[in-house]
């Protein structure tokens, strides 16, 4: 078949829609189809119509829509979309609406969505292929934060906590990400003057920051909202424990018994989870097992044989 793939993301951008697209059109690629990403429907004849995001990809859906109502279009939900826009926006709720299939990223999802759409939903985890870095010898206790600063992500929060943290603590955090909102940059400029703990790194390659990330003994994810999580899917493949918020878009990848959340926004009780993970050695190994245990969600041979078996129904 022939596939357009939109995503609205800038592709130049390297953040978890793009990282998600590619890696979505390497699997489209691996079944056989011809595959074109894009950030809007071009008006080239296709198969099929896959859009991530409901409300920014609203355009091209309707357009595909309009010009090929025979054919099937795939909508993709990312966390606005979940926690925000199909609340609320008029065109993320017509996606939900002109969709033939809809794809979310994690089984909490369905939460939110009216009760006639569940049928036409499907759960694909986000897969992430295992990464081992050349090893080095160990600096402290390594704290990772990935994504670009922005509201939603709540970026400097880690670095908050860990203002909090005894002077004998041996954790150091780094953080990767472009400054998308430049008051959040001038912030996070700041606080690396002032913390010795902390380096911002800005944006680095994927290669790059997963090696970073596969070198860390944890890495701390503060969102406030999230489909699924790209990072979360790297950590687990690397076998590098998580910390995180406890939102829905999260709990449904790490269950309700995951022991590493804490509150959003809640830089206290943060403070408290990183200085608990790196002076419980017995704490930490359970982080350790429940992230191995819930991993196998994330194996590439698992989304590639979700993906199959969806796009078998439209051949």
């Amino acid at each position: 078949m022939k596939i357009q793939l939109v995503t609205p993301a800038p592709l130049k951008l390297n953040n978890g829609n793009k990282i998600t697209a590619l890696r979505w059109a390497g699997i489209f690629k691996k079944l056989g189809h011809r595959v074109k990403v894009k950030q809007r429907y071009d008006g080239t004849p296709c198969d099929v119509l896959i859009a991530l995001h409901a409300r920014r990809s609203a355009d091209s859906i309707h357009s595909f829509h309009k010009s090929h109502s025979e054919r099937p279009v795939i909508v993709v939900l990312t966390g606005t979309d979940l926690y925000r826009d199909i609340r609320r926006n008029q065109k993320a709720k017509q996606s939900l609406e002109l969709a033939t299939r809809i794809v979310v990223l994690q089984k909490m999802a369905f939460a939110e969505l009216p009760g006639h759409l569940h049928k036409k939903t499907q759960v694909i985890y986000q897969s992430a292929e295992p990464f081992k870095p050349k090893p080095t010898k160990p600096d402290g206790f390594q704290v990772c934060v990935v994504g670009h600063l922005r509201e939603e992500k709540d970026p400097l929060r880690t670095a908050f906590a860990i203002r909090r943290l005894p002077r004998e603590s041996r954790i150091r955090l780094i953080q990767i990400g472009l400054a998308l909102d430049e008051r959040l940059g001038k912030k996070a400029q700041t606080e690396a003057r002032k913390n010795r703990r902390f380096r911002w790194l800005g944006q680095l390659s994927h290669r790059k920051t997963r090696e970073i990330l596969a070198r860390s003994r944890l890495v701390c994810i503060t969102s406030k909202m999230e489909g699924s999580s790209n990072v979360l899917s790297e950590a687990l493949a690397s076998g590098v424990p998580v910390v995180t918020t406890k939102i829905p878009g999260l709990i449904g990848t790490l269950g309700r018994d995951f022991p590493g959340y804490f509150p959003v926004g809640d830089t206290k009780r943060l403070t408290r989870l990183l200085l608990k993970t790196e002076t419980d050695e017995k704490f930490y190994r359970t982080l350790k097992r429940h992230c191995a245990r819930v991993g196998k969600l994330v194996q590439p041979k698992r989304e590639l044989a979700d993906w199959k078996r969806l796009l078998r129904e439209f051949d």
